[in-house]
């Protein structure tokens, strides 16, 4: 027992990274229209981000961390600008391989900057962790887990409560009909793409201790939280958060249970398990098309 309560801890810390990254997801193709391939990258670049400013040149942790976001959000402004703009009125295979370049271009451009060795970064406290009766509660863990729930709970206000929040609903749901309320369509869009590459931001910045911080991050995050977003239901952001969780728990599970170098591998297996038995994901709607 001692041991499944340490596991589910863990599972549950990493899961809340994925949950963060899946949601970037569902906010850009919700307000998009697109599946955004490069939303794992986000996450490796702000990593790296705070190898560069809080190891190499030494600054504090909290301004590295401020720096790194704020430059996320511009990146994602940027990608707004040049990936998804220019393909707005042309249909969705079009831009999704534009972020898949766009994604290439991210990874490639850090190696040619950085190089391909691994890198570390120091965690957010100097406190390890501490002993709670059985299980041992890792002081990152516990950051990630707190920073997601709080980054859930605004969203939950933003939306619920905020002009703001109801504005970019109105773009999700209907862009011709937000654009006959006055509602400025092309800043909503901007919006949450800022939104997302900072959400993706704060997942790297969050995993990097746990992980190194490498080239390959983005995309085993990526494909993680893509598998989250289908099994919670795609485009519901309950479902990518409780996903996001889901797969987090099942690979701890199954590494620790099964195999530790198949770890990777238990998410898409519960992936395909949905897909045959229930494609709409958990909290998708079944939708049928009249001949």
């Amino acid at each position: 027992m001692d041991f499944f309560l340490q596991l589910l801890f863990t599972g549950i810390g990493i899961g809340a990274v994925y949950a963060l990254v899946a949601l970037g997801f569902v906010l850009i193709f919700r307000a998009a229209s697109v599946v955004n391939f490069a939303q794992g990258e986000f996450s490796m670049v702000a990593a790296f981000l705070m190898v560069v400013f809080a190891v190499d040149l030494g600054w504090p942790y909290w301004l590295s961390f401020l720096i790194s976001i704020a430059a996320m959000a511009l990146l994602g402004a940027v990608f707004n600008l040049f990936v998804y703009y220019p393909l707005r009125n042309r249909t969705y295979l079009p831009v999704l391989i534009s972020t898949i370049g766009a994604s290439i271009f991210l990874s490639n451009s850090v190696l040619a900057l950085y190089g391909p060795q691994p890198q570390v970064l120091p965690g957010w406290l100097d406190t390890p962790g501490f002993q709670v009766g059985p299980v041992y509660l890792d002081s990152q863990y516990l950051i990630i887990i707190g920073v997601t729930l709080a980054l859930v709970a605004f969203q939950y206000w933003l939306f619920e409560y905020t002009l703001l929040g109801k504005k970019l609903q109105a773009t999700s749901q209907d862009k011709e009909m937000a654009t006959l309320l006055g509602i400025p369509v092309a800043a909503m869009i901007m919006i949450t793409f800022v939104y997302s590459a900072v959400l993706g931001g704060i997942a790297g910045i969050l995993v990097a201790p746990v992980l190194f911080v490498s080239i390959q991050m983005g995309s085993t995050i990526a494909l993680k939280a893509f598998a989250a977003t289908i099994i919670g239901g795609f485009g519901d952001v309950a479902g990518a958060i409780l996903g996001g969780f889901a797969i987090g728990v099942i690979e701890t599970f199954g590494a620790a249970y099964i195999s530790v170098p198949f770890k990777d591998a238990f998410a898409f297996l519960v992936l395909i398990a949905f897909l045959i038995v229930r494609p709409q994901g958990i909290f998708g709607e079944r939708v049928a098309e009249k001949a």
